[in-house]
C-alpha cells in the first residue's frame, strides 16, 4: 500500500453505515473527519456525494481546520437516499508550492525547485480541461526559463498563481473511506407535523355511547381549524374478550365493558379487522379521505400485540410465549398486569414468517392509504425486526413515517431511532425547570443523535399523564404546549385530555390517568372553548406561517437574568425567517427580568443594535436597540412571546 493518509472519526457515520442518518430536502450534510499522514506533505481531502440512481459522483474539497481536522458540507435536493465518501491523499503541487515560498523567503537557491514545479504543473495539465491545462503550460514556461529566474519568483509570489495551483488537484495514491454511508431524505412531514392523538371510540356526541369512524368524521373540520395535521387513532382493530379489563384496570370485566383496544383479536378478526363497533373498513377509508381534504393525515397505532381470542393464537400458537404447562404466556409485568394481552415470541423457530405476516399488516393499511405508524411499545420487540419492517415499507412506500412511543432506557430509544424510525417521543414529556429544558434541548439538537433522531415533543399519552399536568391550571397546559410548539418541529397531544384538561391522577399510581380511556368510553365536550384551545389554535398558525417553526435543530439559547424566563431563537434556512420566543416557566406568577440579544444568531456580532420585533400573539411591535431589553409575561395572558425579528 503506498498511500499514506489515514481517515478516521467520520461524521456523520453510524456504527460505520450500519444506519443511515436523516435529513428533508433543502437541509445540508455537515461531514468531518481526522485526515493525518507520515511527514509535513500537505494533506488534501475531498468529500464525494451522489443520489442513489445517479452514476457520477460529486465531488467538493474539504477546508482544513485545527488539530488535523476536514470539513465539508452537501446539500441534499430531494427525497430518497444519498451516499457519500472521503478521499484523502499527500498533495505533490500543494506541497512543492508551500515549501518553494518557504526557500524564496530564506533566500536559499530555487533553480531546482522551479524545474520540479515545472515537472509537477505538466503532470496536473495532462488531466485538466483544457482551459485549466493552457494556463499551467503558460506557467511551465516561465518556471523553465532558467535565463529570467525573477519572473519566476514574481510567479511564484503572485495570488493569480496561488489561486490557481490551489484549484488543482494532484491525486496520488488516495486513500477512501467509504463505509456505504448514506443519508435518507425524507419527506417535509418527517421534520414537521403536529399530532393530534384519540380513541375513536370517544368520538361519539351521546353520552354512554360508543363512537364510530363516522363521528370521527364529523370532528375533523374541529381538529383541522385547530391547526393539526395529524390525527392519531389509537387501536381500531377487534378487541378480545378473555380477561378483559374494565374501568382503571380492573381485571374481570366481562364481555359488555369496551376493554382495552391493545388487547388486539376476537372472532371478529385481527389486526388487519376493525373494531364493528367503530364501522366498517370502508368508513374508515371514507375517513381518511375526509381527513385528506381538511388536510389531515391519518395515523394508527400499529399495537402488535394480541388478546387471548385473537386467530394467531390458533393458527399459529408456535408465535406465542408459553408458560411450563403449555398455556400462552400474558403480560403480567406489575403494576398494570394486562393478563388480556400475549406478546409474540420473536425468537420462536417461525420467526421468519411471523416477521413476513406483520409486514403484511403494515401493508395491509398502507395499502389503505395509510402512511404514518404509531409504535406505542417497540422497545418490546427485537430491534432487527424494526430495521427490516421499516426498510420493506418505504421500499414500497417511501413516504411512510413510523413514529417511536419507547420512553424507557435512552440508549434503546436512540437505537430504535438510528434502525429507522422516523420520529420519536422523547424525555420533553418530564423536562420542567429551564436547566433541565436547556440541557436536554442542547443535547438533542447539537448531540450525535441530531443525524438520526427526531423528536416529537407530545405533552401527555394515554399511559402519561406527567406530573408538571397533575392537578394542573389551564395556565400550566397553556406553558406547556407553548414549549412543546415552539422548541420542537414535531409535536403532539393526547388530544381530549389534553384540550379539555383532563388532570386527575389515579391514587395508585405515578402518572395514571383516574378513569382512563384505554379502558372506558368517554364522552368529551366537543364544543367547549377555553384559552388553551385559542393558543393552541394560534401557535399551530404560527408554524405553518414561520419557517424558522419547521425546524428543529435551528435552536439556540440566549441568556436571561431571571431563572423562571427562557429565551430561544431559531431560523430559517434561508436566513429570511427569524423567531425569537421567550417563555415564562412559572404558570402561577407574573415574570419579568432582561433578555440578552442572541448577536450571533441574529448575525449581529460586533454590529449596533436596531431591532424591531412583532410579537406575533398579539400584534404589537417593539424597538430593541440595548444588549439587553426588559420583557414581561403574565400568566393570565400568555405564557411566552413570539416575535418576529426583523433586523
Amino acid at each position: 500500500m503506498r498511500n499514506r493518509t489515514i481517515i478516521r472519526n467520520v461524521k456523520p457515520s453510524l456504527d460505520e453505515g450500519k444506519y443511515y442518518i436523516k435529513k428533508v430536502p433543502g437541509e445540508t450534510v455537515d461531514v468531518s473527519a481526522e485526515i493525518i499522514a507520515d511527514g509535513d506533505d500537505v494533506i488534501k481531502a475531498s468529500l464525494l456525494f451522489k443520489e442513489e440512481k445517479a452514476r457520477n459522483w460529486s465531488e467538493i474539497p474539504m477546508t482544513p481546520l485545527e488539530d488535523d481536522h476536514f470539513a465539508a458540507s452537501f446539500t441534499v435536493k430531494k427525497e430518497g437516499f444519498y451516499f457519500y465518501k472521503i478521499e484523502a491523499w499527500t498533495d505533490g503541487l500543494a506541497t512543492w508550492f508551500e515549501r518553494i515560498l518557504y526557500k524564496q523567503k530564506s533566500g536559499r537557491p530555487l533553480t531546482d525547485a522551479f524545474l520540479a514545479g515545472a515537472s509537477l504543473l505538466k503532470t496536473v495539465a495532462a488531466v485538466s480541461s483544457n482551459e485549466v491545462a493552457g494556463k499551467l503550460k503558460s506557467r511551465v514556461v516561465l518556471l523553465e526559463d532558467s535565463a529570467h529566474p525573477q519572473k519566476a519568483i514574481e510567479l511564484v509570489k503572485s495570488a493569480e498563481f496561488a489561486d490557481l495551483v490551489n484549484a488543482c488537484v494532484l491525486k496520488k495514491n488516495i486513500t477512501i473511506f467509504d463505509k456505504n454511508l448514506k443519508v435518507r431524505v425524507g419527506a417535509m412531514r418527517e421534520m414537521f407535523s403536529t399530532w393530534y392523538q384519540m380513541f375513536p371510540r370517544s368520538a361519539s356526541p351521546v353520552r354512554g355511547k360508543h363512537g364510530t369512524f363516522k363521528d370521527c368524521e364529523k370532528l375533523l373540520p374541529r381538529i383541522a381549524g385547530m391547526g393539526f395535521d395529524v390525527l392519531l387513532l389509537l387501536p381500531i382493530h377487534p378487541i378480545g374478550i378473555t380477561n378483559r379489563k374494565g374501568p382503571n384496570n380492573t381485571p374481570g370485566a366481562g364481555p359488555e365493558a369496551p376493554g382495552s383496544p391493545w388487547s388486539v383479536g376476537s372472532n371478529d378478526g385481527g389486526h388487519k379487522a376493525v373494531n364493528p363497533q367503530l364501522g366498517t373498513l370502508a368508513d374508515f377509508e371514507d375517513l381518511i379521505n375526509a381527513a385528506s381534504k381538511k388536510g389531515l393525515s391519518v395515523a394508527i397505532d400499529l399495537a402488535l400485540r394480541c388478546s387471548l381470542d385473537h386467530p394467531y393464537i390458533k393458527e399459529h400458537p408456535d408465535w406465542f410465549l408459553r408458560l411450563p404447562d403449555g398455556r400462552i404466556a400474558t403480560d403480567e409485568e406489575p403494576p398494570l398486569n394486562y393478563v388480556d394481552i400475549a406478546n409474540f415470541d420473536f425468537e420462536c423457530e417461525d420467526w421468519r414468517n411471523l416477521w413476513e405476516e406483520l409486514k403484511s399488516v403494515v401493508l395491509f393499511w398502507a395499502e389503505k392509504g395509510v402512511r404514518i405508524f404509531y409504535a406505542s411499545a417497540p422497545h418490546l420487540k427485537p430491534f432487527a425486526f424494526w430495521q427490516w419492517l421499516i426498510g420493506e415499507v418505504q421500499a414500497k412506500y417511501p413516504d411512510t413515517v413510523f413514529l417511536s412511543g419507547a420512553l424507557g432506557r435512552y440508549k434503546v430509544i436512540k437505537e430504535l431511532a438510528k434502525g429507522g424510525f422516523t420520529q420519536s417521543l422523547t424525555y420533553f414529556i418530564w423536562k420542567s425547570t429551564k436547566a433541565e429544558l436547556q440541557e436536554y434541548l442542547t443535547e438533542l439538537t447539537q448531540g450525535e443523535t441530531k443525524e438520526y433522531l427526531h423528536p416529537n415533543f407530545f405533552t401527555n399519552t394515554p399511559d402519561i399523564l406527567p406530573a408538571n399536568l397533575a392537578g394542573a391550571d389551564e395556565s400550566t397546559f397553556m406553558l406547556r404546549y407553548a414549549l412543546a410548539a415552539t422548541l420542537s418541529s414535531n409535536c403532539g397531544i393526547y388530544g381530549p385530555a389534553f384540550e379539555l384538561m383532563n388532570n386527575l391522577k389515579f391514587p395508585e399510581s405515578q402518572e395514571r390517568y383516574q378513569n382512563s380511556e384505554k379502558y372506558e368510553l368517554q364522552n368529551h365536550d366537543w364544543q367547549q372553548q377555553n384559552r388553551l384551545i385559542d393558543l393552541i389554535t394560534k401557535l399551530n398558525a404560527l408554524r405553518r406561517e414561520n419557517p424558522a417553526l419547521q425546524y428543529t435543530f435551528n435552536l439556540i439559547f440566549s441568556d436571561t437574568d431571571n431563572d423562571k424566563i427562557m429565551s430561544y431563537v431559531k431560523t430559517s434556512p434561508d436566513g429570511e425567517n427569524l423567531i425569537w420566543c421567550i417563555v415564562n416557566l412559572d404558570p402561577q406568577q407574573k415574570q419579568s427580568g432582561y433578555v440578552e440579544i442572541p448577536k450571533e444568531a441574529l448575525g449581529l456580532k460586533g454590529k449596533w443594535i436596531n431591532l424591531k420585533v412583532e410579537e406575533l400573539l398579539t400584534g404589537k411591535t417593539y424597538h430593541w436597540f440595548n444588549d439587553w431589553n426588559y420583557v414581561e409575561l403574565r400568566p393570565n395572558e400568555y405564557p411566552l412571546h413570539v416575535f418576529k425579528v426583523v433586523i
